[in-house]
């Protein structure tokens, strides 16, 4: 975290979550957004959910990431007490492997939106991206800093691919 005030907020329900989560923190940390992460759930301390929330605005939160498991209700909570836009993380907590907690987020009902990214890290890790994207609309700065990552991103594939080659020259394959 940083010394900055907090612009996403990262909640999960439960600190079982956090290796998960963490992506997204890594993430943000990553283009220099400062964020904050607590645990909270919708079931156990639903009021502690429901503060937090509502008090995100005016602490400077721009936008709220959550994740959870099994019943995965927190995205639908958080996104029920605010109108930041809130992104939802499906954590494999159960034997259904993060399924059940995908189709509770990803089935909110019409005027609650929650834009659900895949389940676990790289969910987390699209989740912390997705916050960057849409801070980076108001960000001139942020904005260029995607740019650069996305080209770097593509500078890594054309270098693979590279080695890729090399060994299939080296095995005769080509």
């Amino acid at each position: 975290m940083s010394e900055k005030k907090p612009l996403v907020g990262i909640l999960m329900g439960s600190d079982n979550d956090y290796e998960v989560m963490a992506e997204a923190g890594r993430a943000l940390k990553q283009f220099e957004v400062p964020f904050e992460m607590i645990v909270s759930s919708a079931h156990r301390t639903p009021e502690r959910t429901a503060e937090y929330v509502r008090s995100a605005r005016e602490r400077g939160i721009k936008v709220l990431i959550a994740g959870a498991g099994a019943a995965a209700h927190l995205a639908g909570v958080v996104a029920a007490e605010t109108s930041l836009p809130v992104i939802a993380v499906p954590i494999d907590a159960t034997s259904l492997r993060g399924l059940d907690a995908l189709l509770a987020m990803v089935q909110m009902p019409a005027g609650i939106p929650v834009a659900t990214m895949a389940i676990g890290p790289a969910g987390a890790r699209n989740a912390g991206l997705f916050a960057v994207r849409m801070l980076a609309t108001t960000d001139l700065q942020l904005e260029q800093k995607l740019d650069e990552f996305k080209q770097e991103m593509a500078a890594g594939v054309v270098k693979k691919s590279d080695r890729l080659q090399e060994k299939l020259r080296a095995e005769g394959l080509v």
